[in-house]
């Protein structure tokens, strides 16, 4: 089977991995590396905000192109998460090759804004594979929309039966070096003031060069490039938006959630943005429970006595409770579910 992916995160190509163990396949496109010989390197298009978009709309366009001449001979089309690109990219080969199938893995945020895509989705995808048990209501009746259950139930492979009583804490400042430059000050504060190991969860493909430029001094914390392994052995974390945030929750870990966006960049997401809640893990306690299970701090608001104020007044013990809530919520792993749907006659 030939399959066409594009799975332009580095998120979504550690979902792509889970899915390719359930499946024997030959995947074209872009991704990561690792896995295949992509079209592109991933690092050439990385971008951080909305104005970095911009400046790559010419690339972007180019990519389509290739992707959609890729799609002649494809058997399926995977998309994974990336609707600036892959919700375009699903038109232009869905308009070319109407009988080929589109699959899209991890669904644009629709139901938080621009609502008008999910008329798009119904349109040229062919399988929509849902990881959110709420967002299929966003939906026509008849919509392909399917729950699959959430990758992160497949790829965090410990999770906590009790509260962890030990001398670790972690800290997640992010995977992009702006986030990391605007947080690492704040953290470091924090980390000053509490008489704990510190464990800096550091991505994987940072050279010690790019260490020493994004991070600074870090003799005061201990650098892991495991973020799972340092989540179980920890008491508590401080987390930079993201994925990140949720893994801690469902692995049962108590967090704080620190994000500071460029100024532009927040003025545009809170423009366009109708949210209650930054995190996943919130927004899920929020549909579930119509709660939080940990704090956000944004902007201005991330400070060091905020967020040691925050650490000081948690309740351990509420978040563990709703931790195994939000297991039981999200089911199950969600790879082997998509696997099933490539594998599927047409």
């Amino acid at each position: 089977m030939k399959i066409v992916v594009s799975a332009l995160e580095k998120s979504a190509n550690v979902h792509l991995k889970e899915v390719l163990k359930y499946i024997d396949c030959k995947i074209y496109g872009i991704f990561d590396k690792t896995l295949e010989e992509p079209i592109i390197d991933l690092q050439s298009i990385s971008v951080m905000g909305f104005a970095d978009v911009f400046k790559k709309i010419p690339l972007f366009y180019e990519l389509q192109n290739e992707m959609v001449s890729l799609a002649k001979d494809a058997d399926k089309i995977l998309l994974i998460d990336s609707s600036g690109f892959n919700l375009p990219l699903a038109k232009k080969i869905k308009k070319r090759y109407p009988n080929t199938q589109i699959i899209y893995y991890i669904l644009p945020q629709a139901w938080a804004w621009r609502r008008g895509r999910i008329k798009e989705l119904e349109k040229y995808v062919d399988r929509l594979c849902s990881i959110l048990p709420f967002e299929k209501e966003y939906y026509s009746k008849n919509a392909p929309i399917e729950y699959v259950g959430h990758p992160l139930l497949d790829e965090i492979k410990e999770f906590k039966t009790s509260l962890t009583k030990s001398d670790f804490i972690t800290f997640m400042p992010g995977s992009r070096r702006g986030e990391i430059k605007r947080l690492m000050p704040v953290f470091k504060e924090v980390r000053k003031e509490l008489n704990k190991e510190a464990l800096l969860v550091i991505p994987p493909h940072f050279s010690d060069n790019d260490i020493k430029e994004i991070y600074g001094d870090l003799e005061d914390f201990t650098i892991t490039k495991e973020p799972h392994k340092a989540l179980m052995k920890s008491e508590f974390a401080f987390i930079c938006s993201g994925t990140a945030t949720l893994e801690s929750a469902l692995i049962g870990t108590p967090l704080i959630l620190a994000y500071i966006a460029k100024p532009i960049d927040y003025f545009i997401a809170k423009t366009l943005v109708n949210l209650d809640y930054v995190g996943l893990a919130n927004i899920f306690m929020n549909d579930l429970l119509n709660e939080t299970i940990h704090p956000e701090f944004i902007q201005n608001e991330v400070s060091s006595k905020n967020l040691l104020e925050a650490y000081e007044n948690f309740d351990k013990k509420e978040f563990f409770k709703k931790s195994l809530l939000l297991r039981d919520y999200l089911k199950h792993g969600s790879s082997k579910r998509v696997a099933q749907i490539l594998k599927e006659e047409l």
